[in-house]
């Protein structure tokens, strides 16, 4: 077996390295990660009362489009800006940008921050986009 393992060290890194990415999401959620939540989902917690859409994304970003009445603050800082919206540590908190990757780095942070409901809009405005829901300018 030592044998095979040696002579197929390019599989058996890749099989390694295939297996750690399917396990990544769920490992980054138990390590203080946000629950992801799909375009339907995003919209029945945005009827929430006192719920909060947060872009993450930069200005030109922001700009050329984003989710109905969401609050701009750029992944940059957020940290430094989180006071802002600090009156939302209680309630839910839908993050995005534009494909769901900054937004999860937000969701950590703002976790840390104290803030209990975070959650990341899966595919971003990529995904509210292309399920043709509404985007403002």
């Amino acid at each position: 077996m030592g044998e095979f393992l040696l002579d197929n060290l390019a599989l058996v890194a890749l099989f390694i390295a295939s297996g750690a990415l399917l396990l990544w999401p769920e490992l980054s959620r138990f390590a203080g990660g946000a629950n992801s939540v799909g375009t339907l989902e995003a919209t029945r917690l945005m009827n929430q009362p006192g719920a909060l859409v947060l872009d993450v994304r930069e200005d030109a970003e922001f700009a050329a489009g984003h989710l109905p009445r969401a609050r701009h603050i750029p992944l940059g800082q957020l940290t430094g800006r989180v006071g802002e919206i600090a009156k939302f540590k209680e309630k839910p908190v839908i993050v995005t940008c534009r494909s769901g990757a900054r937004s999860g780095s937000a969701c950590r942070a703002l976790k840390n921050a104290g803030f209990t409901q975070v959650y990341n809009l899966k595919g971003g405005v990529g995904a509210w986009s292309q399920a043709n829901l509404p985007v403002e300018r």
